[in-house]
């Protein structure tokens, strides 16, 4: 099929639609009486938050929906013939005609076989009479159209060797390589940071003109949806309670879930952070020091002998301080969590030093690290990879406490329940499993197992990114409260910009392993000193004016290999602003005033020196 032949038709019409759960119990409503269209060439956002009915609704298009979940009224119309009636045709669309993607591309694709491969398997198995050399040349046309480095070089490459955002926009060709009507994108963006998400979104955008492509978009965040849709429906509790265009939507929403949905979202500029920036004296202690800490891994290199060298983090200096909400932020590969790797004690700096309270803890014998460790906590980013299934909620509470010799069985079992207590979860659900716990709940369990040892630092390894805007509302409302009682220091490594700029105090940017630039939070936001921290800026969803237009700062491509570092400044093949100095040296972290600092030689002159002992203290 031709790119573009495709006339304007609509190529989906749901109409009434309504799925229950039926069991011996009867019919728990799931969705009701859903209706919409989509048109080819148009994009359809779907918003709404976890247990609205929104992955419900995908897989009753694609049909897949299994026992207890049930199709009760309606009618799902593709290209004018109802697949919920027809499921014999139903079947002959699915990865075909209609084509779907998730948010788990790492899952989604077979580690042990080449991504070329797969691309190549999947369209030999619905065009039987392709050849394998066709085959080829079409996925490596297709990698090419969604800007894939060196296509015909990567198609022979393993999953393992891309990068989260390489491997979405593998995801991408796989589901386009049918040449599909109709493609439904599962919350694609919400693992992927704001420069990869803003790169996809705009990929999605140019590939539905010119593949004609009706796109269905399941999103959980509503500047998302806004940013990447022509129309956008609003689920709630399984009925659609608002469908209009997005601008009408954020001007005059109709409907009050909408309207808190809106008021809900945290913002960039308008409002200052929640957490006021701390002002630590000279002689204050840190909690946590970071000087020019760096880590490398080895690796086999395809096709070549020998081992190469990654050099996951280089150059990272900062401290954190005893009250601090401390922010991490940048792009997927950048070395954020290397570097928690480091902050925990889990691996030892190949050189450089990180003091936990003047103690350094990559020289930490085992034991004494353990000891370490009741006084800082990670808790991580998977809800549900996190928490032994097999193990009740009391007793995962309560392994901490056991390893550490604390209290008396008794008493190990009420310091449980009453963390429960505080990070929201019900006592009633001491003896159960954590499996039937949604996400946000289950987050709440692993805060609660941080919190059990009562440490003085915790630090959260992109703990919300997996939650919808309506659950990290909640958490993050829930660690102000418990750092207002327990005074914790908080580390927020993340790459969600709305997020840090509400909680955080202090902000590192990191960049191919290194801190860029490191400032207070207005300081970040209003006056960046680093162009990189500008494109993540202007990449950031929102529904505010933007500061930073994203034509002039957001970046594209992929950063260069952590294997083989160009000379000078890392960030010179993707800087607006490159001279013929940063191909030659790599600029350090110099003072901005007094309040901050940035690694980039377009820093004035005016304002930039070398860094005074203080400003580690900014």
């Amino acid at each position: 099929m031709a790119l573009g032949t495709k006339a304007s038709q609509t190529v989906l019409s749901v109409r009434n639609l309504s799925v229950a759960a039926v069991d011996a119990a009867g019919a728990r409503p799931i969705l009701s009486d859903i209706s919409f269209d989509i048109e080819s060439r148009r994009v359809l956002g779907v918003i709404g938050e976890s247990g609205s009915g929104k992955t419900v609704l995908a897989r009753s298009i694609v049909s897949w929906l299994t026992a207890p979940l049930k199709v009760t009224a309606g009618e799902i119309m593709f290209h004018g013939r109802d697949i919920v009636t027809d499921q014999a045709y139903a079947r002959t669309l699915a990865g075909r005609e209609i084509a779907y993607i998730g948010g788990n591309p790492a899952g989604a694709l077979d580690p042990t076989m080449t991504v070329g491969a797969q691309l190549v398997e999947k369209l030999s198995a619905v065009r039987p009479d392709i050849s394998t050399r066709d085959a080829r040349d079409k996925a490596i046309r297709l990698l090419e159209a969604v800007r894939i480095p060196s296509a015909d070089r990567r198609f022979h490459e393993y999953p393992f060797q891309y990068s989260g955002g390489m491997m979405q926009r593998v995801m991408i060709v796989d589901a386009l390589i049918s040449d599909p009507a109709l493609l439904i994108a599962d919350n694609i963006t919400q693992p992927l940071d704001v420069t990869i998400a803003a790169q996809i979104l705009k990929l999605m955008r140019e590939l539905n003109e010119e593949f004609s492509t009706a796109i269905l978009f399941i999103c959980s965040s509503l500047p998302v949806a806004c940013d990447a849709s022509d129309d956008v429906m609003v689920l709630h509790d399984g009925r659609v309670v608002e469908h209009q265009k997005p601008e009408a939507l954020v001007a005059a929403p109709q409907h009050s879930y909408t309207k808190g949905l809106i008021a809900e979202l945290p913002t960039l500029w308008q409002d200052g952070p929640a957490s006021e920036p701390q002002s630590p004296t000279r002689d204050q202690q840190a909690i946590i020091s970071v000087r020019s800490a760096a880590k490398a891994y080895y690796v086999h290199s395809r096709g070549q002998a020998g081992m190469s060298r990654v050099q996951a983090v280089r150059n990272v200096d900062f401290d954190v301080f005893p009250g601090d909400n401390f922010g991490i932020v940048g792009e997927s590969g950048c070395g954020k969590s290397s570097l928690m790797r480091l902050l925990t004690g889990l691996e030892r700096p190949d050189s450089g030093t990180i003091l936990f309270k003047g103690e350094n803890v990559g020289e930490a014998s085992p034991r004494r690290l353990r000891e370490l460790r009741r006084k800082f906590q990670l808790v991580l980013q998977d809800p549900y990879g996190s928490l032994p299934p097999q193990s009740s909620i009391g007793n995962i509470l309560e392994e901490p406490l056991k390893i550490h010799r604390i209290g008396s069985r008794s008493e190990r079992r009420d310091r449980a329940r009453s963390v429960m207590a505080e990070v929201g979860l019900s006592d009633t659900l001491y003896e159960h499993l954590p499996t039937n716990l949604s996400a946000g709940q289950r987050q709440r369990l692993n805060v609660a197992r941080a919190i059990i040892l009562e440490p003085q630092l915790l630090i959260m390894d992109e703990t919300l990114s997996a939650l919808d805007q309506t659950e990290q509302g909640k958490l993050l409302t829930l660690f102000e409260r418990l750092q207002a009682q327990h005074g914790f220091t908080y580390i927020f490594i993340s790459h969600d910009l709305t997020m840090v700029r509400r909680v955080c105090s202090r902000i590192a940017v990191m960049y191919l392993g290194e801190t860029v630039e490191v400032a207070p939070n207005d300081r970040l936001f209003f006056d960046p000193g680093h162009p990189y921290t500008r494109a993540l800026l202007s990449a950031a969803p929102t529904l505010e004016a933007r500061r930073y237009r994203p034509e002039e700062c957001l970046l594209e491509g992929e950063p260069p290999s952590p294997i083989d570092l160009p000379p000078g400044c890392a960030f010179a093949s993707r800087c607006p602003n490159v001279f013929d100095r940063c191909h030659r040296e790599n600029p350090t972290l110099r003072a901005r005033g007094n309040s901050a600092l940035a690694s980039c030689f377009l820093i004035d002159e005016h304002e930039s020196g070398p860094i005074p002992q203080e400003s580690h203290n900014a």
